[in-house]
């Protein structure tokens, strides 16, 4: 008895191929496809059906539709039988049993006419005129660092502010006299990430040097390490009611840390490229991020899973913002910036026109939405309506490159009345509404039609 050789799936199935063309190749060339009427009906139905199967009935409907209001307007002979037939179904008055003398409502023949214009869609609800804004104006310049501002924080007292620089150092600044009150020292790359609680001395600062420091304000010393990212981390955000901290980083990944404790209560893992920007809120989702991975990503603090993805965005989301008053957030970037309703992240409308890197956005509760972009450029917006209502090119420092001019940071104070922005030519800049302005001297320049291309 011969013994049978053993073969690999892989080569068993080529030789399957190669039999079945030998066995056909003869057959090659035979058929003419393309004049066969039978099969060419066949191949387009079935590309039809691939392609629009989930609208094939929406097409038979509004068919349907078309006929139907066809039929109703063609000739006033239609419309004479059509209510001869309607006279002849209705029944007798008073011989339904709703139309006696203690019915609600009065029942009424329908109105054929009244049905027929039902099939005419209905107008565009009118877009809302923009509240009117004051233009913003710079009005001081502080100088102090040494590299890169990356990132600024506001004290919840409203008297100072911090910035982390690519220079190492954390600086403390009087907000209202713009002099430096305290450097830290104590990261060992460029600090990316700073946050104040609203609740406790604390300072918390991240950084591309993987760390996240917790630093006591009344000692101005470190009291706390975070271990745990891979790799830097960007940015960070405390949780308004509970003591927890959120960092986000180059690793992918978002982590949530007990502050007291210091153990890293969830690792908030799905997203496939660097997590630019987290914000926390007390209402859920709990923590949205932005991510290099163009999506925007919404999560349960209390399971540490995400709730939602939304992928609407073309191109990475280096900024997410919430609005202080409203249940609402705004993600940025370089193809457009996005308003979202809270908890589900429905879509509302799209803020169109700052087409750059958009790095940073601010809202204050009057509705002025801030945008700040990597060649210096800065865009307010009305929240409510998405009208630009001013665009300003941030000014260079002296003995710095126009290249210089990159906007990295930004934050309203907690009055909503001044904008402090820190910038690539190592400077930051506060902004203020211009007192003189009014609606005579700059009016708003509205044009519903471009608004509304915008929205939808």
């Amino acid at each position: 008895m011969e013994e049978v050789q053993k073969h690999s799936v892989h080569t068993l199935v080529f030789r399957s191929l190669k039999r079945s063309h030998d066995f056909f190749v003869s057959n090659q060339g035979i058929i003419n496809l393309e004049a066969d009427e039978k099969f060419e009906k066949m191949r387009y139905n079935i590309k039809a059906r691939d392609t629009y199967a989930p609208v094939f009935h929406r097409v038979a409907a509004s068919e349907n539709e078309r006929k139907k209001a066809e039929y109703f307007g063609k000739s006033d002979e239609n419309q004479t039988l059509l209510d001869k037939t309607t006279e002849a179904i209705m029944p007798a008055p008073g011989s339904l049993p709703h139309e006696s003398s203690s019915a609600l409502l009065p029942f009424t023949q329908p109105n054929i006419q009244q049905n027929q214009q039902q099939l005419i869609p209905k107008k565009a609800s009118a877009i809302p005129r923009p509240k009117w804004h004051a233009p913003w104006k710079l009005y001081r310049v502080i100088s102090g660092h040494l590299g890169w501002v990356r990132c600024v924080a506001v004290e919840p007292g409203n008297e100072w502010f911090a910035t982390g620089a690519a220079d190492r150092v954390i600086k403390v600044w009087d907000l209202a006299s713009g002099k430096l009150k305290l450097s830290l020292t104590g990261h060992v790359s460029t600090v990316r990430g700073l946050a104040v609680s609203p609740r406790h001395p604390y300072l918390f600062s991240c950084g591309e040097d993987r760390q996240v420091k917790c630093w006591d304000l009344e000692y101005n010393k470190v009291i706390r390490h975070y271990h745990g990212h891979l790799s830097a981390v960007y940015s960070m955000a405390l949780h308004p009611t509970l003591d927890v901290l959120i960092t986000a980083g180059r690793d992918s990944t978002a982590r949530v840390w007990d502050m007291r404790t210091k153990a890293n209560i969830h690792t908030l893992v799905g997203h496939t490229n660097t997590v630019a920007s987290v914000v926390t809120q007390a209402a859920n989702p709990q923590i949205i991020t932005g991510s290099h991975d163009s999506t925007v990503r919404l999560w349960d603090l209390a399971a540490g899973k995400s709730m939602c993805t939304l992928t609407n965005h073309k191109k990475s989301v280096r900024s997410v913002v919430l609005h202080p008053t409203l249940y609402m957030f705004a993600s940025a970037s370089p193809d457009n910036i996005k308003q979202w309703r809270c908890p589900e992240g429905n879509f509302i409308q799209n803020l169109s026109g700052h087409n750059t890197i958009v790095n940073c956005m601010a809202v204050n509760p009057e509705g002025v939405l801030v945008s700040g972009g990597d060649n210096g450029t800065m865009h307010f917006w009305d929240w409510r309506t998405g009208y630009n209502f001013q665009r300003i090119q941030a000014a260079v420092q002296p003995g710095s490159m126009d290249s210089e001019a990159g906007i990295f940071s930004m934050i309203y104070d907690n009055s909503g009345s001044r904008l402090i922005t820190t910038e690539a030519d190592k400077t930051i800049k506060i902004y203020k509404e211009d007192d003189e302005a009014s609606e005579e001297t700059h009016p708003v320049n509205w044009k519903p039609e471009i608004i509304k291309r915008r929205k939808y």
